[in-house]
């Protein structure tokens, strides 16, 4: 083969590779946001089979660019179709995606349900250590979901309590908004939270910060509460002090 027949192959496999990764892309945007663990026994296995097709589209030289996308289109609107179905019918939602089966009711273990859900002793504690349950006794129901995870609900006695049942008065939260990352001033930000830049330099020289490049990272709330960590930690970072 010459340089130019090899030039040509690195060429149609780059075209390919583009029209794969964004014609996934686009067909993922169209089938929503769901997690990993949200998708249904359908959605996964064409995605498994999105990735396949994806990756001959990119590689295959030997059949027409043009059959791959259309299998690639067709698994995307199928699975879109059982999702909108699913979503308008609930008897084919719960034949396609199943159930949720109770495998522990008043701390004991179902053990039919338990093997109706594939599900092992072993899982199942493995499950409930990972809720910080190490004794099946507190558990008034154990549930497993469609997507195989573990839902637990604890006797009411055993629960944690809340700030509420406490009857605790707390002060309002507000979530924190970069203002430096990696030694650079975010000005958009700065913006946002309604302030400048002298009272940013002013409250890194009260931590002993001469040099703006010093700071990995900073983040101010709207109660000007700022947090500063720097790349040396033992150059005051991650503090964070009200104004």
């Amino acid at each position: 083969m010459s340089g130019g027949d090899h030039l040509k192959v690195i060429c149609e496999i780059g075209i390919q590779t583009l029209l794969a990764f964004f014609s996934i892309w686009f067909i993922t945007r169209i089938l929503g946001r769901k997690q990993i663990a949200q998708l249904t026994v359908y959605e996964y296995i064409n995605g498994i089979t999105f990735g396949s097709i994806a990756a001959t589209l990119a590689t295959d030289l030997n059949q027409r660019t043009w059959h791959h996308l259309i299998g690639l289109f067709l698994f995307g609107i199928l699975t879109w179709g059982m999702s909108y179905i699913s979503l308008k019918n609930d008897g084919i939602n719960q034949l396609l995606q199943g159930e949720p089966v109770i495998v522990i009711e008043d701390g004991k273990i179902l053990e039919k349900n338990l093997k109706r859900c594939l599900y092992s002793i072993n899982d199942l504690l493995e499950q409930l250590r990972l809720e910080k349950i190490f004794d099946i006794k507190e558990v008034k129901y154990a549930i497993v979901e469609t997507n195989g995870a573990l839902s637990v609900m604890k006797y009411e006695h055993l629960e944690v309590p809340t700030v509420q049942d406490l009857g605790l008065v707390t002060s309002p939260k507000a979530p924190f908004c970069s203002i430096i990352l990696d030694g650079k001033i975010i000005k958009d930000n700065m913006r946002l939270m309604k302030i400048d830049e002298d009272w940013l330099f002013m409250q890194l020289k009260a931590k002993g910060i001469q040099d703006i490049k010093e700071v990995m990272y900073a983040a101010v709330n709207q109660q000007k509460e700022i947090y500063i960590d720097v790349y040396k930690d033992h150059a005051g970072g991650g503090e964070k002090t009200p104004l």
